[in-house]
């Protein structure tokens, strides 16, 4: 018997981030959206943990205990007092290191795969609590949709949203969080950094689907230190607006950059005019909001 769950990238269409706190996080205002991009992780018995992954990019997972989806089977086993014996596969199509939450992914999906096979009913708060103390963005990854990340990201809000359309742009090679983090730290050494909120102009045209006024209030405050560890980015960004994206910016903590775009004819132009440029590897289209993890 096996278990797999499939489980949806994200983009951030805001990303307020506070100054750093004592404990070396920051408080964030992160108004999460999932997209049609998804991994799924496959749960199987066996006699010890171990990680398999396939898919693009698949050598670049780390496939040992600090892989999330190892690290999930590990804290959901302890948890209930009983082996992580397990064999998690990772069917890899959300791109790696690229600020699109794929390993948080991994880690919710694993979670959830792992429930199911052992057969042990937990209770979706506790899952929540699981997924907060594996990340940031990990609880996000297990309820899909869209919402409101408050805290360093894990206490969410529901919020409505419309349907929009994406053009994904995947760089080459990753950019650490952490790293970027540093570099948001670094660029506002002296200023005085807002408490983070959450834009009601963002938050309204969410809810309306509009994606014209969506892509006025788009807005992450990573992106000035993405862009400062990878200028090339602002290239690309340009190559995508220019090809017809109402609106672009980096995901997350980079380096993937995302384009929203008013159809599916633009989004396919989109991604022609960035591929035939040279300033990213590869493109992905999708639609959001799409749903969490969940058993397929």
């Amino acid at each position: 018997m096996s278990v797999t769950v499939r489980v949806p990238a994200k983009v951030n269409v805001q990303l307020a981030v506070g100054a750093a706190r004592p404990d070396g996080f920051h408080d964030l205002a992160n108004v999460f959206l999932a997209v049609s991009l998804h991994d799924e992780v496959t749960a199987t018995p066996a006699e010890e943990l171990r990680v398999t992954c396939e898919g693009p990019d698949a050598d670049q997972v780390p496939l040992d205990r600090t892989n999330l989806a190892a690290r999930a089977a590990e804290l959901l086993a302890a948890r209930h007092g009983i082996e992580p014996a397990v064999h998690l596969h990772i069917d890899k199509a959300i791109p790696v290191a690229g600020g699109m939450a794929g390993g948080s992914a991994d880690g919710a999906g694993a979670l959830l795969a792992c429930d199911t096979l052992w057969g042990l009913n937990t209770p979706r708060e506790e899952l929540l609590a699981l997924c907060a103390e594996l990340g940031s963005d990990v609880p996000f990854s297990l309820v899909g949709a869209a919402a409101l990340g408050t805290g360093r990201g894990e206490h969410l809000t529901p919020v409505p949203a419309g349907t929009f359309h994406w053009v994904f742009a995947v760089a080459d090679g990753g950019l650490s969080t952490p790293a970027v983090f540093r570099e948001f730290d670094r660029l506002t050494a002296g200023t005085a950094v807002p408490v983070p909120q959450a834009d009601p102009a963002l938050l309204a045209a969410l809810r309306s689907g509009d994606a014209e006024a969506l892509a006025k209030t788009l807005a992450n405050d990573l992106q000035p230190a993405a862009l400062s560890l990878r200028p090339q980015l602002a290239d690309t960004l340009a190559t995508g607006t220019a090809a017809g994206a109402l609106a672009a910016l980096v995901s997350g903590s980079g380096p993937t950059t995302a384009f929203l775009v008013p159809d599916p004819a633009t989004a396919a132009a989109v991604a022609a005019a960035l591929e035939a440029s040279g300033t990213c590897r590869t493109t992905r289209t999708a639609t959001s909001p799409a749903p969490g993890a969940a058993v397929v």
